[in-house]
């Protein structure tokens, strides 16, 4: 299928799994929404699968490595080779995340979508890198939607082999760069009010990376209503693979769960591409990047977790998937008023 034909035949939640599972909250011996967000996120599981029973036991972390060009402007503290060793590290679970991981039961798979050398990391690269954003486009229109196509088929992989719920991750040095890029032009905002330090930069530093990303913008001229057109000008394979795995999450009625600010930025070109796909997200915390609760904002989503992490790799996603694990047991296996012979609450609306 093409894209055009997997964003039209992306609907609605069904809206009887919901209400199903919205009884089965109130009907369970607690006061009524005192596990605030977490219900509301159950609720929005079963609207996404159809099934108010709500199994999500079978996790997965994608984590989408990609090289990008823009780092040859100095916007990064390390340099582009330690895209691949963080990338193979995954492999051996030897990276922040991974740890996380395997102390949550997540099933980790880093996905090689665009680094600059070839790694041991499984190949769905659409080429070696991106191209230097301050002198040009990222990449090829083409290759954008190859990336995102790339992103859906293997969400399309995932719910094959049985997964219930999958989290979003990333690795590439200077991603904070090009998603900075992408959401500022998307949301219509200066630089300055979407860019923060990455993964540590001095002040001077700091200037470089904002005048890096003005250049950019200037330079390439993306069409803010044409999202293909923003991701291909100043984004990355990463960003555009990321923004796959929510459309297919919508596509496949998967639940993903949004990250960091990277994430967020491809959960953005998502939502922009087909607004519906939203739907099928779940936040999961608020990084420390300032661009980040402005998506949020534009996503009409609020985050359970404020950690002030900015880690990335999928870090804060898969720190939320144990909480969502917790209330996903009380919801199927607490007993309710009726069982207790308690009379229900009653929902009252003082405003």
């Amino acid at each position: 299928m093409t894209l055009d034909e997997i964003l039209d035949n992306i609907g609605p939640l069904d809206i009887s799994a919901m209400e199903q599972s919205r009884k089965r909250w109130n009907s369970i011996a607690k006061p009524l929404h005192s596990l605030g967000k977490l219900e509301e996120h159950i609720i929005r599981i079963a609207g996404i699968t159809g099934d108010a029973e709500v199994l999500i036991d079978k996790k997965a972390l994608l984590v989408m490595c990609a090289d990008n060009g823009v780092v040859e402007e100095g916007v990064t503290q390390t340099g582009q080779e330690v895209t691949a060793i963080v990338a193979e590290n995954f492999l051996s679970y030897n990276t922040s995340s991974a740890i996380m991981c395997k102390k949550a039961g997540v099933d980790l798979f880093p996905v090689d979508i665009g680094m600059a050398k070839k790694t041991r990391v499984p190949d769905y690269k659409i080429a070696y890198g991106t191209k230097n954003i301050a002198r040009g486009p990222a990449m090829t229109r083409q290759e954008a939607e190859r990336a995102i196509l790339t992103g859906i088929k293997l969400v399309q992989e995932k719910k094959e082999a049985g997964y219930q719920i999958l989290a979003t991750g990333e690795m590439g040095i200077g991603n904070t760069t090009t998603s900075s890029a992408v959401s500022s032009v998307l949301l219509g905002e200066m630089p300055e009010r979407m860019t923060g330090r990455g993964a540590g930069l001095t002040r001077e530093g700091m200037e470089r990376k904002l005048g890096v990303i003005k250049r950019a913008i200037e330079r390439n001229r993306p069409f803010a209503a044409d999202t293909l057109d923003v991701l291909s000008k100043v984004g990355g394979f990463d960003i555009a693979g990321l923004a796959g795995v929510f459309l297919g999450g919508a596509y496949c009625r998967l639940p993903v769960v949004i990250d960091g600010f990277i994430s967020a930025a491809a959960a953005l070109s998502a939502y922009k591409l087909c607004p519906v796909a939203k739907e099928y997200m779940i936040a999961a915390h608020v990084s420390k990047e300032p661009g980040m609760q402005r998506i949020l904002d534009e996503l009409g989503m609020e985050a359970p977790l404020s950690c002030d992490m900015c880690l990335g790799e999928g870090s804060g996603a898969v720190a939320y998937l144990p909480v969502l694990d917790m209330a996903a047991e009380v919801y199927r296996k607490m007993s309710t008023f009726s069982d207790n012979k308690i009379e229900d609450y009653e929902e009252y609306d003082d405003r």
